[in-house]
């Protein structure tokens, strides 16, 4: 089982180079960083977590530079989006961006997408928030054909071009794997439909068990005619809590990401440190 990290990157927390380069050194596979363009100062949608919003979600860096930043220092960890909106991007830019990542990081990028839960953010972006999960479907399906067609065009409700080109394409052969995120049932059916792998919540996956939510989704993905190994699951924000690793491992989770805060260095390293130890228990 595969073990990476999550983060929101700040002006005033530990900045992605040297935290790249001690994941790497560490023996960790990932590095993930999840993306707000922008927090509106109305609220028509509460906090998923409760409460009010936290700081780093308004001061939180551009995914893709940070991650670009982070593969230029190191050459195994992969980097990945945890998550991209896809209701607050342009399809042509996005699919130039992924592709240029990907390119630059010789293959280590990891398209983690969602469609957010921010309705005044998401609006903010002219997205209607009623139809976000199809608006996200089409421009996810212009996407790939822009990254596999020579001459792409895609007609849809919201997404429309003629024959285009762009290049690059990505070095991931067909494209980087992506991996969709969100919660059962709802994003896991977008998972099967259009990705290539399952990112839920480890604190949404605990009302009803790991396990069964796990079971449900392969057996949703066998119903679809998918083979459930071509949609492995990465758990977000895992707790650090062996026994629930160990099952996450006996059970066939392919990764687990755990959360560092938007800190310093001297904040981090005794996580990192503590997930080290943990990784070595795993037999990692």
């Amino acid at each position: 089982m595969k073990i990476g990290a999550v983060m929101f990157f700040t002006a005033d927390s530990m900045q992605p180079a040297p935290l790249a380069r001690v994941l790497e050194e560490r023996g960790f596979e990932s590095l993930w960083v999840p993306e707000h363009t922008h927090i509106p100062s109305s609220r028509k949608t509460p906090y998923p977590a409760g409460g009010p919003l936290i700081r780093p979600y308004y001061d939180i860096m551009d995914p893709f530079l940070v991650l670009n930043t982070a593969a230029t220092v190191t050459t195994k960890l992969k980097v990945g989006t945890g998550i991209a909106l896809l209701t607050q991007r342009d399809p042509i830019v996005t699919a130039k961006v992924v592709s240029t990542i990907d390119q630059l990081s010789q293959g280590r990028f990891l398209f983690g997408v969602g469609n957010g839960w921010n309705q005044d953010e998401i609006e903010n972006h002219g997205t209607v928030f009623e139809s976000r999960h199809k608006l996200a479907r089409e421009r996810m399906e212009a996407m790939q054909a822009i990254w596999t067609q020579e001459e792409p065009e895609y007609h849809g409700e919201f997404v429309n071009f003629d024959k285009m080109k762009q290049w690059p394409k990505p070095f991931h052969k067909p494209y980087p794997p992506i991996i969709v995120g969100g919660a059962f049932p709802y994003a896991a059916r977008r998972a099967i439909r259009y990705g290539n792998g399952w990112i839920p919540r480890a604190d949404r996956l605990e009302k009803d068990g790991v396990g069964v939510i796990i079971d449900k989704f392969r057996v949703m993905a066998k119903e679809a005619g998918r083979d459930p190994a071509s949609l492995p699951i990465t758990i977000f924000r895992v707790p650090e809590v062996l026994d629930q690793l160990k099952f996450c491992q006996e059970i066939g989770v392919d990764r687990v990401t755990f959360t560092l805060p938007a800190e310093k260095e001297d904040k981090l390293m005794p996580i990192i440190d503590r997930w080290t130890e943990l990784k070595r228990q795993l037999g990692g």
